[in-house]
């Protein structure tokens, strides 16, 4: 029976076919080996099969700003009404030229464990915030330090109690999500599942055991385990990394821990234009040529088995093989199932949206977007990248 079904293909058909299923096998086990990582990490903790801190250590809050004094104004008074015990709270100047300065003195007045510090204006530095996040290193007299962006409101004031309770022994880089406020343009819309799929990518991934990326926005790490490393020394001639890289130098199965959890989120300000989200992208992107091979070949892995998945289901419609309107509609809305649950699993985790329709048209335009700016970036000279 078998040799009957197999002989109503031709070669080209069985070819097809086995790009189809092979594709589609690749790409469930991302969805359920991977992005459910989240799910069993949150059960191992109720469990106590993770140990979280049972007490609150001093720490160091640090932010580097540029050219940033209505965000201040705006966001960091929910950094320094943190529900926690004792914390200090460094902004780094970084050669700002409007009145940060200004705003960081009036707020020092009302909030004593607000300090500051400035990257120099005649500084013969690289223009990148890595010189910032250098100094606000240095001038933190606590181990563990909690990284935030001036333009990030914190959603609750249990987030640096989480951050820092998920350092249990051994533990020396924590990673956290950081979402986007919402908007109702496409745009935004583009934006926030952008971030929500690559949250569900690096976070699960550091959960089961690949780690390969944070967001400055929400990660904290050990002073100690910066200096031993030597930071950011590998990655000074470029503009961007001083989250992604670092973490992907350096974080591996046994020494980083996720945060997840409603209380452990911030939200950014949303790029305002799709051309402002691309640009944001690109530099993003720029960087990605430096991760570590392991990393590239998991990243690159999903990415090849999602474009051949749906060329192997485009190619049996268009072929009109044998039971193409089984095969191609059958394949195709098995993988959506599991995709719509996962990541809707995952965006209630992380306080996103639900989404439904535009799963499908993302999940095919967003690597086509990446691809493009990917190859724009490798061609881009270092220099046109700049923080603000």
């Amino acid at each position: 029976m078998l040799d009957t079904l197999l002989n109503t293909f031709s070669t080209a058909e069985l070819i097809c076919l086995a790009v189809v299923f092979l594709s589609l096998l690749i790409q469930l086990y991302y969805y359920l080996r991977f992005y459910t990582a989240v799910f069993r990490n949150k059960r191992r903790i109720k469990k106590g099969k993770i140990k979280l801190l049972d007490t609150l250590p001093e720490v160091s809050v640090i932010i580097c700003a540029r050219n940033e004094e209505e965000n201040l104004k705006k966001h960091l008074p929910s950094v320094l009404k943190q529900n926690y015990p004792n914390y200090e709270v460094i902004v780094i100047n970084d050669r700002s030229f409007d009145n940060t300065e200004t705003v960081l003195e009036q707020l020092k007045k009302e909030y004593p464990h607000l300090k500051t510090s400035f990257v120099p204006h005649d500084a013969k530095y690289i223009d990148s915030k890595k010189i910032a996040v250098i100094l606000g290193v240095k001038a933190a007299k606590n181990d563990i330090l909690v990284f935030t962006d001036a333009d990030c409101e914190i959603v609750s004031d249990k987030w640096l109690e989480n951050m820092v309770r998920s350092f249990s022994q051994g533990t020396q880089i924590v990673l956290g999500y950081g979402a986007y406020n919402k908007n109702k343009s496409f745009a935004n819309f583009a934006q926030v599942f952008d971030t929500l799929f690559i949250g569900i990518q690096y976070l699960n991934y550091a959960i089961a055991g690949y780690p390969y990326m944070g967001v400055g926005r929400n990660m904290a790490y050990r002073k100690s385990f910066f200096e031993s490393s030597k930071g950011f020394s590998k990655h000074l001639d470029i503009q961007s990394g001083d989250d992604d890289l670092f973490v992907n130098d350096f974080a591996s199965r046994k020494n980083t821990a996720v945060c997840v959890s409603p209380e452990s989120i911030t939200t950014s300000e949303e790029k305002k234009t799709f051309s402002a989200f691309l640009a944001q992208k690109e530099r993003h992107l720029s960087t990605s040529s430096r991760y570590k091979f392991s990393s590239k070949f998991i990243l690159g892995t999903e990415l090849g088995s999602r474009f051949l998945f749906y060329l192997g289901v485009l190619l049996t419609c268009v072929l009109q093989m044998p039971y193409w309107y089984f095969i191609a509609p059958g394949a195709f809305l098995l993988r959506y199932i599991v995709q719509y649950i996962i990541i809707n699993l995952n965006a209630k985790e992380f306080g996103e949206r639900k989404y439904f329709y535009g799963i499908g048209l993302l999940d095919i335009l967003l690597p086509l977007i990446n691809l493009y700016l990917y190859i724009v970036a490798y061609f881009r000279p270092k220099a046109h990248y700049k923080w603000k």
